[in-house]
């Protein structure tokens, strides 16, 4: 007979799934998932590209090899999203639903617990969820930083998205349980904490008063004087209020870094995409708010080889890397969706898809080294995610020999490798 092996998580996708894994194994672990023998094997899926449905597979597959006797459990978007094609793996034992794996009795839908009318998927429409529980976590396991979800779903289509579908419709956790998960995640040591969601800057519209973004986080640093360090994840800056601004402008706790939810540079193509801004938005947004905050750092999204990109159209997302200022590009040869309107569009060759990914991400190097080379000399923040690595208040990579995961330490910026900053600790003044 095997023995137990405990729980363990397998997660893709974005820092909201991070959140919700953590949510998870204690859920599961509720369930008495991890007492099973052999253990459990949860896989905590992404649905964003093609490729990360793949590497999903491709894990689900290898877990099974490694561990014949263990339970494996999929969810996550993907698996909301396509429930049957998970189900038909002979690997996996279970599929639940986006809603389904936040709550601790679905994981005891197995035979193992006496379960006589099994079904193997167990998926809810997700458009039928109105409300996004506080799910409260005291630690996320292995990291130095705290996520919390403020947020979930999303209420706009754009044509490229399969998201809403494996998230559903936008709904806001209710203030006060946002600010009681971060003073708990702060008396439990945390300097830093992420908020998190999948349309953040649509947070408050379905609650009493309508609160908008900005006033959460002018709220979270009021009440929670003794937290370090307030980040937030990718925002869209068509729906950046006024509160909003004033906070990137005004707070200092409230870190200097925006990932940018941009996802092309063509007037045409982001209305192709069914975005809600134009390419003068975005120059307009980084604009205001470096000049509000002159030691911004942007990131951003952007998707190559959109269906019908010419080649100036294709330009204009290019140049967009300089005019904008960005720093940390996350770019997505373009990956058509079953069921998304531009699946139906006319595609584009996939070679030209990926050579012009290459050269969006080569766009994305330079501006990079750029940076890496304009922090020379500096003084900076950083927080210890591991040993001999961290990230400064930008969120840029930096390599230290001082502090434990967890600390935020002063250190002095030497040079860099390419890839990352090489930093020294700051001298301690004599008190």
């Amino acid at each position: 007979m095997s023995e137990s092996k405990g729980i363990d998580i397998v997660t893709f996708g974005c820092r909201l799934n991070a959140y919700e894994s953590e949510v998870m194994r204690r859920e599961a672990s509720a369930a008495g998932l991890g007492e099973l023998n052999g253990g459990a094997i949860i896989v905590n899926t992404c649905a964003v590209t093609g490729e990360a449905v793949r590497q999903a597979r491709q894990a689900i597959r290898k877990a099974r090899r490694d561990n014949p006797d263990a339970r494996i459990i999929v969810t996550g978007c993907a698996a909301q999203t396509d429930p049957d094609s998970f189900a038909a793996m002979g690997e996996v034992d279970l599929v639940l639903g986006n809603e389904e794996k936040l709550k601790s009795h679905n994981y005891r839908a197995l035979p193992d617990f006496g379960v006589n009318d099994f079904e193997k998927a167990r998926v809810n429409d997700i458009m039928s969820v109105t409300e996004t529980a506080s799910h409260m976590v005291d630690s996320l396991e292995g990291r130095a930083r705290a996520f919390v979800q403020v947020q979930n779903g999303c209420d706009h289509r754009c044509t490229f998205c399969i998201i809403p579908y494996g998230r559903g419709n936008s709904r806001s956790v209710p203030m006060g349980a946002v600010v009681d998960q971060v003073k708990r995640l702060v008396g439990n040591g945390y300097c830093e904490v992420v908020l998190t969601g999948v349309d953040m800057t649509s947070f408050g519209a379905d609650l009493p008063g309508a609160p908008r973004l900005g006033r959460l986080v002018t709220t979270i640093l009021r009440q929670v004087p003794d937290l370090a360090r307030l980040r937030l994840s990718s925002i869209d800056s068509i729906e950046a209020d006024d509160e909003l601004m004033a906070a990137i402008a005004g707070e200092k706790r409230l870190m200097p870094h925006l990932h940018l939810s941009l996802q092309a540079g063509d007037d045409m193509i982001l209305k192709r995409m069914k975005r809600r801004h134009l390419r003068d938005d975005s120059i307009r947004f980084c604009a205001d708010v470096r000049a509000a905050r002159p030691d911004i750092v942007f990131g951003a999204d952007i998707i190559a080889g959109f269906p019908t990109e010419t080649d100036a159209m294709f330009e204009n997302s290019l140049r967009i890397v300089e005019e904008c200022g960005l720093t940390h590009l996350h770019v997505f040869p373009f990956s058509p969706r079953e069921g998304t309107p531009a699946a139906r569009m006319p595609q584009l060759d996939r070679a030209l898809v990926k050579e012009r990914a290459a050269r969006l991400r080569a766009a994305g190097d330079v501006a990079y080294r750029k940076h890496l080379d304009s922090l020379a000399g500096t003084s900076q923040r950083i927080l210890i995610e591991r040993e001999g690595l961290g990230r400064t208040e930008g969120f840029t990579l930096t390599a230290l020999d001082a502090g434990k995961p967890g600390e935020i330490v002063d250190a002095v910026i030497t040079h860099h490798d390419g890839e990352r900053l090489i930093a020294r600790q700051a001298a301690v003044r004599a008190a």
